[in-house]
């Protein structure tokens, strides 16, 4: 066999292939279960690339439902994949091992490939693609040639005795069938022998992908192979369950056995038996990047399909193949592949158990009962139907949980107006709540209706009591749309409260649905400026497309003091997110602080004064902590609706920025049961993002992955932009949880940060990467990246360097890639800055940095003196990763010193600090053995090696790719250097070291 490289896990699915790779080692059998789209056939790809790629031989069988009228179908195609596998069809002679499994890897959840569901191969290549499937015997798509030559020419058969190889030939129609049929025990026999000649070579993978539709007749001569076959052999079985009973059909009732295993090729045991679980939220988003795909709608995408792939990437592409790009305050694009793929889900239920379906999607809180009593005397076990069929979820006490946002919807788009309406006055008549049977009520009837537009609106205000935000902005939204169009400003009022309500609730979408109905009428100025502001409030990171939304708003604002105020202050924070201009940010905030100052408006005042406090400290004014305690004051006097973008909020991130981190937690902690119980979504989100932040700073890292956690929950659940929420957790994995996943998390915030226009997070979530990238020792693409948040945060304007540390990180990459020069000169530049702001933790940043230029200057005495005072001050000002991180630096340096125990006594206290952090990540770096000046683990001790003491670590990267056999070009494209730096760079290694050649220099490098 030839073997591939390992293929990743499909998203999400690493725990699942290890655990189907100990059930094949331990059992030998394994069954891959799910509904369509799960990704089953995507795991057993990834399964059969491993066996493959370790040398085992690999048999892909899969079916197509009409395979199953088809007696012995399967079985003929395992035959005939067993001698296209072994040699070329009609030749006799060793074939070059197929594609296989691997070769589909790559597809996307459900596409099409040879030997996959639905996959039409053209006829020249069905052999020679490898394993074939029975539906491409039964379709005829063999060629002429092929059918001539038989299989029996390939001499895979020669040992089968006369009567098992005639049967074999009769099943495969090699042979015309007597009038009695075929000798089922010879049969039997000769599939056996066939299964167990194969193993004499090897190893061997069978998948059989839709194991549910294999014919009776194959599903019994396979049953038997397989219980006689060595343990070399191996099965996978892809399982989509049949949930609704078709015994209708005649072949079924006359063919299916009424065993409830005789659709399995064995008994299936708990152990082997391994659902394939939906992804998750954050899978999802993982899924939606890997195939290029928008991400900044994860959470959305997720709700909609249900974490099921295949819905998931047709949502994803019918966003990204919108004519105009869908912003967060629009509704999802769930049409065309979609919307198909929701309608096949549905349409192999029954008609009845549609109609239950309907009402469930209807009611608000659908249950069984309810649905019953709403003229369903079936809903329980048409219900049941649906939960096997993995359309729902039912719970104890029977209510009912679609299991995809996608389904419900569907299925109310395609309702007439009649079944709609039918469905909700049945439901008005039997729900217990009255909130709930006026919403019913109204959304039975087509005519709008005052009284009844007067009743949703009392509903929304008591579902507002009640806290049910979600539920009081669906009811705004249909009390103004309930409204006759003779009560015109009377519906204008209710859809400005609409809007509002949607953006107290974060309902984009519907605050963007009042908006759009206001503005299309004759609406006065204001009504039309709060409405535009709730949709700018509930736009989140995205505020790039909607600058026509701000320009209209300044326009009807003028004249209303109080208006222009708040489209001001809506202005400064569009300025600063979606410009990078904390300038005209600052400019906007002032005039909003003034105007509402002059309106006796305190808590816009607040708020104002807040923003501009935030960019007076970005730009590195001195009043920055004065304009914070004017908001503070104000907020105590009139209390906030929330705490995001509040004065109390930047307070605690201003503590952070200083490392006065006991008091940051100590204040937020105070805020997070007022939160948790008044706050809104967004308000928890910015309380667990500071807090993981804070926790992350100080090392508390179970704690900090924990609320970054939370936060990205939350967020992907409110269908918010994950972009922030992604920088958190990419802080937190950096602090105690994996580098890997950190970066993984930084990419695809500098993607989300994209896809918005978002200019703060974008160059926050790239220092976060760049800064993971230098620590793993990726140094070339970490300056690359370092140098893009330079020069992001140059074009900003921003000039406190302790709201975002790259200047330290980014001297020690450019020292790192030999560019000492440079890198004094960044701190040089940084340093006065920090001194006249008073930044102490930013000048032990930069002291480590410049410790270790003085390391690389050769005056390691002087560094290690440094690095020591830099330690010992980390760990007093409470920040023991920093700590850890110094003394790491430190026992660089003593190997430079050639003083291995000192240096072994850093390491193993910087292992001490991360241990009792739980920084995982960083004690893992302390525990490796020192491979030289950030080498990487495993290239062996610089202390063996005395004269490399002397080496940068650039030139030591260099020697050791030199030494190893890369030519200058390909040590330039490694490193990320012209050919001509490299060239300049070996001759100063060749003039340290004393060597005059590539191969005096590989000597050298030995230990």
């Amino acid at each position: 066999m030839t073997t591939a490289p390992q293929n990743p896990a499909p998203v999400g699915r690493e725990e699942l292939l290890t655990r189907l790779e100990r059930a094949l080692h331990t059992r030998g059998r394994a069954l891959l279960t799910g509904p369509a789209g799960v990704g089953k056939t995507e795991v057993a790809l990834a399964e059969a690339a491993r066996a493959e790629a370790r040398g085992e031989t690999v048999l892909w069988l899969a079916t197509l439902p009409s395979d199953r009228e088809i007696p012995g179908a399967a079985a003929a195609a395992l035959v005939a994949s067993v001698a296209a596998t072994v040699t070329w069809p009609g030749l006799g002679t060793s074939r070059p091992e197929p594609p296989g499994p691997h070769a589909h890897a790559t597809e996307p959840y459900g596409a099409g490939g040879v030997g996959a569901p639905g996959a039409d191969p053209a006829a020249a290549d069905a052999l020679a693609a490898g394993p074939l499937s029975p539906g491409t015997l039964a379709s005829g798509i063999l060629t002429s040639g092929v059918l001539n030559s038989g299989i029996f020419s390939s001499g895979v058969f020669d040992q089968l005795p006369g009567p098992q190889r005639t049967a074999v030939a009769m099943l495969c129609r090699e042979a015309p069938i007597d009038a009695g049929g075929w000798d089922p025990i010879a049969l039997r026999l000769g599939i056996a022998r066939i299964l167990r000649a194969l193993t004499c070579r090897g190893p061997v993978l069978l998948v059989v992908d839709g194991v549910q539709h294999i014919d009776a007749d194959s599903a019994d001569l396979l049953r038997f192979a397989l219980h006689l076959a060595p343990p070399a052999l191996r099965v996978v079985a892809v399982e989509t369950p049949e949930p609704y009973a078709e015994t209708h059909e005649p072949y079924r009732e006359s063919h299916r056995p009424e065993d409830p295993h005789a659709a399995h090729l064995w008994v299936p045991s708990e152990a082997d038996v391994l659902r394939v679980p939906p992804l998750q939220a954050d899978e999802i988003a993982e899924l939606l990047i890997h195939h290029r795909l928008p991400s900044r709608m994860a959470g959305r995408i997720h709700r909609a399909s249900g974490g099921n792939p295949r819905l998931a990437l047709a949502v994803g592409r019918s966003l990204a193949d919108a004519r105009t790009p869908v912003h967060h305050a629009e509704a999802l694009t769930l049409s065309g592949r979609a919307r198909d793929l929701a309608r096949q889900l549905l349409g192999a239920a029954p008609p009845a158990v549609r109609e239950t379906l309907l009402l469930a999607a209807l009611a608000l809180r659908p249950s069984a009962t309810l649905v019953r009593r709403a003229g369903r005397p079936s809903a329980e076990a048409d219900l049941a139907a649906a939960e096997r069929a993995d359309l729902v979820s039912l719970s104890e006490d029977g209510s009912v949980t679609f299991t995809a946002g996608l389904l419900p919807s569907t299925l109310v788009h395609d309702a007439c107006w009649s079944e709609r309406s039918a469905g909700h006055a049945a439901l008005a008549e039997v729900v217990d709540d009255p909130v709930e049977a006026v919403r019913h009520r109204a959304l039975a009837t087509e005519r709008p209706d005052e009284e009844l537009a007067a009743e949703v609106a009392a509903a929304a205000e008591v579902a507002r009591r009640r806290g049910n935000s979600a539920l009081a902005a669906e009811l705004a939204m249909l009390a103004a749309e309930s409204t006759p169009g003779r009560h015109g400003t009377r519906r204008i009022t209710r859809l400005v409260d609409a809007a509002e309500e949607a953006a107290r609730a974060a309902r984009a979408d519907l605050a963007m649905r009042a908006a759009t109905d206001l503005l299309a009428r004759d609406a006065g100025p204001s009504d039309r400026v709060r409405a535009r502001l709730a949709v700018l409030d509930t736009a989140g990171q995205g505020l790039t497309g909607l600058d026509e939304m701000y320009v209209h708003a300044m326009e009807d604002s003028e004249g209303d003091t109080a208006l222009r105020a708040a489209v001001q202050l809506r202005l400064a924070v569009k300025y600063v997110l979606a410009d990078g201009d904390p300038e005209r940010s600052r400019t906007a905030a002032v005039e909003s602080a003034a105007l509402a100052s002059s309106m006796g408006d305190p808590r816009l005042a607040a708020q104002a004064l807040t923003v501009q406090a935030r960019m007076e400290r970005a730009l590195g004014a001195p009043d920055a902590e004065a304009v914070l305690a004017q908001a503070r004051g104000l907020e105590r006097a009139e209390r906030p609706l929330g705490i995001r973008n509040a004065a109390q909020i930047l307070t605690i991130r201003h503590a952070l920025f200083d490392d006065r981190l006991n008091d940051a937690r100590d204040e937020l902690n105070a805020l997070l049961p007022l939160v948790q119980r008044r706050g809104s979504v967004e308000d928890t989100i910015e309380l667990f993002s500071t807090l993981a932040a804070i926790e992350s700073r100080r090392g508390a890292c179970a704690a900090a992955l924990s609320h970054a956690g939370q936060s990205l929950a939350l967020t992907l659940e409110a269908g918010l932009s994950p972009g922030p929420a992604w920088y958190t957790l990419a802080l937190a994995e950096t602090a105690g949880g994996s580098f890997a996943r950190a970066a993984s998390y930084a990419r695809r915030s500098v993607q989300a940060s994209e896809e918005e226009g978002d200019r703060v997070f974008l160059s926050r979530s790239r220092y976060a990467l760049g800064r993971v990238q230098l620590i793993t020792g990726d140094v070339a693409t970490a300056l690359e990246t370092l140098r893009r948040v330079q020069a992001d945060e140059r074009a900003q304007s921003t000039v406190d360097p302790s709201m975002l540390r790259w200047h330290e990180e980014l001297a020690e990459a450019l020292l790192a890639q030999d560019a000492a020069d440079e890198a004094l000169a960044l701190l040089a530049e940084v340093r006065p800055v920090a001194e006249r702001l008073g930044r102490s933790t930013v000048l032990l940043g930069c002291d480590r940095a410049y410790a270790l230029c003085l390391a690389a200057e050769g005056r390691t005495d002087e560094a290690a003196e440094l690095l020591t005072r830099t330690a010992e001050s980390f760990g007093r000002a409470g920040l023991p990763l920093e700590r850890g991180r110094a003394l790491i630096a430190l026992a660089r340096v003593e190997r430079r010193r050639r003083r291995r125990s000192a240096a072994q006594t850093a390491l193993h206290e910087a292992a001490s600090v991360f241990e009792r952090a739980g920084a995982a990540p960083w004690l893992a770096l302390a525990s490796e053995t020192p491979a030289g000046e950030g080498a990487g683990p495993g290239a062996g001790g610089e202390e063996s090696v005395p004269a490399l003491s002397s080496l940068t670590e650039a030139e030591l990267r260099l020697a050791r790719l030199v030494g190893q056999g890369a030519s200058n070009q390909e040590a330039a494209a490694k490193l990320y250097l012209s050919v001509k730096t490299v060239e300049a760079r070996l001759t100063r290694i060749y003039q340290k070291l004393d060597v005059r050649s590539r191969a005096q220099l590989a000597t050298a490098l030995r230990p």
